[in-house]
């Protein structure tokens, strides 16, 4: 680990001495690559510095156990388990800066919900989910837009497909794809019995241009007109557009937009990043089968996380993780639960790491 840490050290300070020089400054694409490097080596830089001054300051401590006086040498004692312990702290924190890095992790995400098993409770519930990814990304100053929605009557959501940028979305949500199941009484149920439903996630990273160029050729366009409730809100232009993917068979609608240039924009934005899951899970796979891996078909036994209202209880069946704190967590404040996930994960890679 040293000899690779040394290393690093010699680049973060490469990087250093370029950003000081005029001519790189006139380049600014240049300038921001390099900047951007050396930000993401930073971390990794103060870590070992202050690794290496807790090591010479050990050093010092254990030449105080050679002291005559019994008052020096017990400080010295106390002062060596002291920095033993920050030292193997700062080793295993180096060791989780040291893995590799996820390069979609500083992407914006295309977040899906889907409405599973539970009918119309099912869709309240995705509608639950959706806002508290809303709350939670306006807790972290990102940005949600609204790409597709497909609403029920009782304020349910079938399906809804959105946009959320900002730093380091896919990070924080990447460990949410997957079937997520809810415990509770629904409005519907007079009896007062408990039902149990399910919603469907999958979180995708943006895919940009650069990263998966999609061929005219390859795509079909069909423009027709918005369709709305009960002759609501019905565009009187053929602004909706469907985009269908020829080679893959995806299939991608959107009709939010009042502008069919709009919708096609949108369109073609999530047909992107199904793309890039497809490529990222199996090149050789179909689109349905990359789906499937990544939030199954919502069925009840697949579940990753079960909220249950009875007894305000949110439990993460992968990391074994519970909380009782139900309202605040659907009230967005999961915080708590992506960095328990991030942490358990980063653990899980150190693991095969060393093996």
């Amino acid at each position: 680990m040293y000899e690779k840490l040394l290393e690093i050290e010699k680049r973060f300070e490469e990087l250093s001495q370029r950003l000081i020089d005029t001519q790189l400054m006139e380049n600014r694409q240049e300038y921001e690559k390099v900047a951007k490097e050396r930000a993401q080596l930073e971390p990794i830089i103060e870590k070992f510095r202050l690794l290496k001054s807790k090591e010479k300051e050990l050093e010092d401590a254990k030449e105080m156990l050679s002291s005559s006086e019994p008052e020096i040498k017990e400080l010295a004692k106390q002062e060596i388990d002291l920095l033993a312990a920050d030292i193997e702290r700062l080793k295993d924190e180096i060791k989780v800066l040291l893995l590799p890095k996820d390069p979609n992790d500083e992407k914006n995400v295309i977040l899906e919900i889907r409405a599973g098993t539970g009918g119309e409770e099912a869709s309240l519930f995705a509608s639950d989910l959706f806002r508290m990814y809303t709350r939670y990304a306006d807790s972290k100053n990102w940005k949600v837009e609204i790409l597709s929605m497909n609403t029920t009557g009782l304020r349910g959501i079938k399906e809804v497909i959105a946009m959320i940028s900002g730093e380091n979305v896919y990070s924080s949500l990447k460990y949410e794809s997957g079937v997520h199941r809810v415990q509770r009484v629904p409005i519907t149920e007079a009896s007062g019995r408990i039902h149990t439903s399910t919603a469907t996630v999958a979180v995708l990273p943006e895919a940009d241009e650069i990263d998966i160029k999609i061929d005219e050729k390859d795509i079909e366009v069909e423009v027709c007109r918005a369709s709305g409730p009960g002759g609501q809100g019905v565009n009187t232009t053929d602004s909706a557009v469907r985009i269908v993917h020829k080679p893959t068979g995806i299939v991608v609608s959107c009709q939010d937009e009042r502008s069919q240039q709009k919708n096609k924009a949108r369109a073609l934005k999530i047909l992107r990043a199904r793309l890039l899951e497809m490529e990222r899970e199996a090149q050789e796979r179909e689109i349905a089968n990359a789906r499937r891996s990544q939030v199954g078909s919502g069925e009840r036994a697949e579940k990753i996380r079960t909220y249950n209202f009875p007894q305000n209880r949110v439990t993460d069946h992968r990391i074994g993780y519970t909380s009782h704190k139900l309202d605040s967590i659907l009230d967005g404040e999961i915080e708590e639960l992506v960095v328990a996930l991030r942490t358990y994960y980063q653990a899980e890679a150190l693991k095969k790491g060393n093996q």
